[in-house]
């Protein structure tokens, strides 16, 4: 298959060649894909992105022992979206998973939608492989029987349906998140399709999930499997088990985010003591930045400018791991890469193939992390909502509209001339340097252009709102 690159999607080509003399290629098992999701974490809050502080050991030894990305991007700010971007490989406009107001921009727990059943989510693609699925952790793409992960390709599925703070049993203050209880948020959890707790006992949550992850692994030890672990925390309300309770020199946004890096060290254990290590290519991020609004109890963007819910580096930039013993080659990688990447990526290594008649965003990262070759990706895409506000090139970004959120940050602004920033020399975007590249300003503003014609924008799957009562 050969790759041709269009406006940033991928287009595949397939081509066979026949030989009567040609032997059969040996039939090897395809590695195991493992995908640790972080909720909120932000660029500066692990040891290997200079964190002083919180200790990460274990995410720090993946760091070293495998790639740690500094250029890389999720599909949007805010949950939903970013997840349906990383298990379709598509700029969550194509599926609809994006809203056109701040009360619509994720699904709630009253929301009548979820990620359509005509997409095609990498857990299907895998199984279709041979590989038993499983997802210990949180969804967010939609909390009805139809919407849940079994339907999406998912054998195995315990954990919360959408985020933790979501169906308040009192009125909402910030002070609910200053001292949280369990019982505060009336979150439902999940094993299958059948609710076992609600409240879910958060306190004990990255504990279980951990325990099933690994039990997972013990059990399709003898096959291929798709682990995806995507963690309620550290979105707020911040819950740690007793274990962790004042282990952090960081607070108690720093306890959680240790047992979290716990957690990380469990499952690359589990799959060093089972021989499973040089055959599993483990990745971990986050779905967004860090959620500012929340000071103490939300994460630090380190350098990079703002956090959730906005196009600004520090929204969208997010730290990524890439671990496989003996064959990620160790390095920091500056290349631009994105969660959509991850879909392609691990599609390529399972021996799949990418959707038929649906443009994919993602670009396959394999001779990348296996090699020293430099990514396909050019283009960094920036959407809030349905609108393209910024986008990246190289190393210049353009932004066409800035805006805050959560009440930080300026209010929306249209920029007549596009504000530029050269994210090398300038990674905090404090220095516009327009006037000085009005030749590349141009280029970014003509490839935006082309991007707004091209893009199927399908409408959205949030507005849809039960009637009120």
């Amino acid at each position: 298959m050969q790759p041709i690159k269009g406006l940033g999607f991928l287009v595949i080509v397939t081509t066979l060649a026949c030989s009567a003399t040609a032997p059969p290629a040996p039939i090897e098992r395809p590695p195991n894909i493992v995908i640790i999701f972080a909720d909120d974490l932000g660029y500066g809050d692990l040891g290997a992105y200079g964190h002083p502080t919180i200790q990460t050991p274990n995410l720090d030894r993946m760091a070293a022992e495998g790639q740690k990305w500094t250029q890389f991007y999720v599909g949007a700010s805010v949950c939903s979206p970013s997840r349906a971007a990383l298990l379709t490989g598509r700029l969550p406009v194509r599926s609809g998973a994006y809203g056109t107001e701040a009360r619509t921009r994720v699904f709630f727990h009253d929301s009548p939608n979820g990620l359509s059943g005509d997409e095609v989510t990498l857990a299907e693609i895998l199984k279709q492989r041979g590989y038993a699925t499983g997802i210990f952790g949180k969804w967010h793409l939609g909390h009805l029987p139809d919407y849940l992960p079994g339907q999406q390709g998912f054998d195995e599925y315990f954990g919360i349906p959408y985020s933790n703070d979501m169906d308040l049993t009192r009125e909402y203050s910030m002070e609910l998140f200053r001292e949280p209880k369990i019982e505060t948020w009336n979150v439902p959890l999940i094993d299958g399709a059948e609710i076992v707790e609600r409240p879910a006992e958060q306190s004990t949550i990255t504990r279980r999930y951990t325990e099933r992850a690994v039990d997972f692994i013990e059990r399709n030890r003898d096959q291929p499997f798709f682990l995806y672990v995507p963690h309620s925390m550290p979105h707020v309300p911040l819950f740690r088990s007793s274990e962790f309770v004042d282990k952090s020199a960081a607070g108690m946004y720093g306890d959680v985010i240790e047992e979290i890096d716990w957690s990380v060290g469990q499952i690359l254990d589990k799959l060093r003591e089972s021989d499973l290590d040089e055959n599993t290519l483990v990745v971990f991020t986050s779905d967004n930045g860090p959620w500012l609004v929340f000071e103490t109890h939300g994460g630090s963007a380190g350098l990079l400018n703002q956090g959730k819910g906005t196009t600004w580096e520090g929204g969208m930039r997010v730290p990524a791991l890439f671990w496989w013993p003996g064959k990620v080659e160790p390095r920091t990688v500056v290349d631009l890469g994105a969660t959509m990447d991850v879909f392609a990526t691990a599609v390529q290594l399972g021996g799949g193939e990418l959707p038929e008649g649906r443009p994919i965003d993602g670009f396959d990262l394999s001779a990348t992390l296996l090699g020293n070759a430099p990514t396909e990706r050019e283009v960094v895409l920036y959407y809030r909502f349905n609108e393209i506000y910024a986008i990246r090139k190289g190393w210049f970004k353009a932004h066409f509209i800035t805006q805050g959120e959560y009440g930080m940050g300026p209010e929306r602004t249209e920029h007549e001339t596009p504000l530029l920033y050269h994210l090398g020399n300038d990674p905090g975007e404090r220095f516009d340097v327009a006037k000085d590249h009005p030749e590349v300003l141009q280029d970014l503003i003509d490839e935006a252009a082309g991007y707004r014609e091209s893009v199927e924008v399908r409408p959205s799957l949030f507005d849809a709102r039960p009637p009120a009562e």
